[in-house]
């Protein structure tokens, strides 16, 4: 009988984790940038294509209003300035709804777009989804892409509440080379 409880409990702890790791694999330094199409808080369409010619701060992140999530975002908005100032855009993206992003926003005044990718199929091609079998949530990564849409940079284990700094030094580097 223990034997049986405890093949279960290996079975099912090999199946939760090959869910979560069965994403496609992370774009490589230098390679092109997986394309995206997905709707912003206001129902806008927003692609890859449209941040041509700009440096891109493409972060997924797990949940709305969640406090990592939160903490991560409200750096960008602080330093949002000096990202701009270095040619950059930054875009989030979650598997929550329009809706739940315009929430999110609208409580902390974030000034830049937060995408809806409700089925994980942008996660999916970054390498960024979680797949629990009965839900989907993004992982807390971050790529870095530049102008002519290849990413520059990847950054898979996140500190939020420095995250921003980070990105901000290696664009003032990247912008040297």
């Amino acid at each position: 009988m223990k034997f049986l409880i405890v093949f279960a409990l290996i079975s099912i702890g090999f199946f939760t984790y090959s869910r979560i790791c069965s994403a496609n694999e992370i774009p490589s330094i230098g390679q092109s940038a997986p394309a995206f199409k997905l709707l912003d808080s206001q129902n806008k369409m927003h692609q890859l294509s449209d941040y041509s010619g700009k440096w891109l701060v493409l972060y997924f992140y797990p949940k709305d209003d969640t406090p990592g999530c939160t903490n991560e975002a409200c750096h960008f908005r602080d330093d949002m300035f000096q990202i701009e100032k270095l040619g950059a855009k930054v875009v989030g993206i979650s598997v929550d709804d329009e809706s739940s992003h315009a929430e999110f926003a609208k409580k902390y005044n974030l000034p830049f777009t937060l995408l809806a990718d409700k089925d994980g199929k942008v996660a999916n091609a970054y390498g960024a989804l979680a797949d629990l079998g009965i839900f989907k949530i993004a992982k807390r990564y971050t790529f870095l892409i530049d102008p002519k849409g290849k990413v520059a940079k990847s950054y898979l284990s996140v500190d939020t509440s420095k995250h921003s700094e980070e990105i901000i030094e290696d664009l003032k580097r990247l912008n040297t080379n």
